[in-house]
């Protein structure tokens, strides 16, 4: 049983919404019945713990995720958790390091076959190769509460309380019709180059530094300034000019705002 979670978050400020495909259905971020639209921005701003950097990330349904599941009990009953909520460990709930509040999830431990579904409302499990952090309920459902950790399955199935069939889910994968929080597309210029070539290396070297980051797009944009063509390198893929400033302080990153 792991007991190691940061439950009282800090509270952040800003939003960072990611795009998807065109087709993908829009959804718009808004407060929810467990959720104040300020805890959402706050929850999906770049942060660091023990030294590392997470980047909040919006997710579609039918997504999914493998990895090793823990839970936490009576040690934090009643206290905060991320979204403001105080944690209740008879509640089917779990703390995600990188997906959004309010984002209901199907777990599915793959070593004895049991699942339950659970609301994010918590970021953690700051423990190297664990993804999800069940509440003691949630635990019960899938057995952790005798093994305490084990290999599991995650898969979007909803948002806002809400949760889709599993017909409906399959449907929206095969028409490629999965929900998906998104807005606009803000983005930050890594870079001109008067030759193309310079703006391929650059946009090799920025695809390979965030490959895992698979909501961002680094594009080259065709532009003329002054007779001249010009290549300009662009990493698009935020909400909010707010989200993109926020994350280029993050990474360290000094070009411009720019927007589609």
């Amino acid at each position: 049983m792991r007991k190691s979670l940061f439950l009282f978050f800090p509270i952040l400020s800003f939003m960072l919404l990611f795009i998807g495909g065109c087709s993908e259905k829009k959804v718009g971020y808004k407060a929810t019945r467990f959720t104040s639209a300020a805890r959402h921005k706050s929850t999906m701003r770049c942060y660091t713990v023990l030294g590392r950097t997470y980047q909040p990330t919006y997710v579609k349904v039918g997504q999914t995720m493998e990895g090793i599941s823990s839970w936490y009990g009576p040690n934090f009953h009643g206290k905060l958790t991320s979204n403001g909520e105080r944690y209740n460990m008879y509640k089917k709930t779990a703390a995600h390091k990188t997906w959004p509040m309010d984002t209901m999830v199907r777990v599915t431990n793959l070593q004895n076959g049991k699942s339950t579904v659970v609301r994010i409302n918590d970021r953690g499990p700051f423990v190297k190769g664990r993804i999800i952090d069940c509440s003691y309920a949630a635990g019960k459902d899938l057995g952790l509460d005798k093994t305490g950790i084990a290999k599991v399955r995650l898969e979007v199935v909803g948002f806002a309380g809400k949760v889709e069939s599993k017909a409906k889910i399959a449907h929206q994968k095969a028409t490629k019709t999965q929900k998906r929080m998104k807005l606009n597309d803000f983005g930050i210029q890594l870079g001109a180059f008067t030759h193309y070539a310079g703006a391929k290396a650059t946009q090799k070297e920025y695809r390979t530094l965030f490959k895992g980051m698979k909501r961002l797009r680094v594009v080259i944009k065709h532009t003329e300034s002054g007779g001249r063509k010009l290549y300009r390198v662009w990493l698009m893929g935020f909400g909010s000019e707010a989200a993109a400033r926020d994350f280029r302080a993050c990474q360290g990153l000094s070009g411009s705002i720019v927007r589609n």
